[in-house]
């Protein structure tokens, strides 16, 4: 399918690795220019290099998304360079296990900073370009918001407000016609889960149950996967959708895992 989105502005937030790498390929192969924004600058240079030498476009923003005004500036360096923004991927964040038992009330504010304020500065930041490009939003989210996971309350916390605050925008940027959409995600194998996969005793085994509790094929989501569909929705052919939350996990939140 044609997504016609050849030369249109997508700001992904950490698109240098795992899901929110392969959302810039995507988007890069389909003849978009990508805004890659994250902490590491020699992360963001690397998925540039690869986009490019793949035949795509991509620029690199260095910026620490938990600060207000590094959201703000990096917001401005893209408008400066593109002169416009067409999308936003709100990706950035990771499971980091802050829990009620094991955590603190600082870790936890610091977890919600990392994971879900950024989503909204990011936004924020992006909206007039978006009114006029009547672009579109797509936010990264996890089963955790639903399912629970247990000694992680400030990632699930914030998965639970990055799924409210897609269905209080997709109401609140209707008169702009800005669509507003999320791509929850279960088990998907990145860099990041293969790091925390080897701490486990007995890796091989541990990867080979959760395999098995995925009800679609027994095996994890590709980053791939998510990259499509998050492309999907920030095309023109998804131009009646706003206000989802799309899980791509081959069935693993919602089905019976006996099946």
């Amino acid at each position: 399918m044609e997504l016609n989105l050849s030369g249109k502005i997508f700001v992904v937030t950490g698109g240098a690795k795992g899901i929110g790498e392969a959302i810039s390929m995507v988007l890069a192969a389909e003849g978009a220019h990508v805004a890659i924004v994250g902490r590491n600058m020699n992360d963001n240079l690397a998925a540039v290099e690869k986009i490019a030498g793949a035949g795509g476009h991509a620029c690199a923003f260095e910026a620490e998304l938990s600060h207000a005004d590094a959201c703000r500036s990096a917001i401005s360096q893209i408008v400066a360079h593109y002169g416009q923004i067409d999308g936003l991927v709100n990706n950035a964040g990771a499971n980091d296990g802050v829990g009620l038992e094991n955590g603190s009330p600082e870790a936890f504010l610091q977890s919600l900073g990392r994971n879900l304020v950024h989503y909204y500065l990011m936004a924020h930041y992006a909206l007039p370009c978006l009114k006029e490009s009547k672009g579109a939003i797509v936010n990264i989210t996890s089963k955790t918001a639903e399912t629970g996971q247990g000694g992680t309350s400030g990632y699930a916390a914030s998965n639970g407000g990055r799924n409210a605050l897609t269905r209080e925008w997709a109401v609140e940027l209707l008169p702009y016609g800005i669509r507003v959409n999320a791509v929850a995600v279960a088990e998907c194998y990145t860099p990041l889960y293969e790091r925390w996969i080897k701490t486990l005793p007995d890796p091989e085994a541990a990867l080979e149950r959760i395999n098995n509790q995925i009800p679609l094929g027994r095996r994890m989501t590709t980053p791939n996967e998510i990259a499509n569909m998050a492309a999907f929705l920030l095309s023109e052919k998804s131009s009646h959708t706003t206000g989802q939350i799309i899980y791509v996990d081959g069935g693993y939140t919602h089905l019976d895992r006996a099946v």
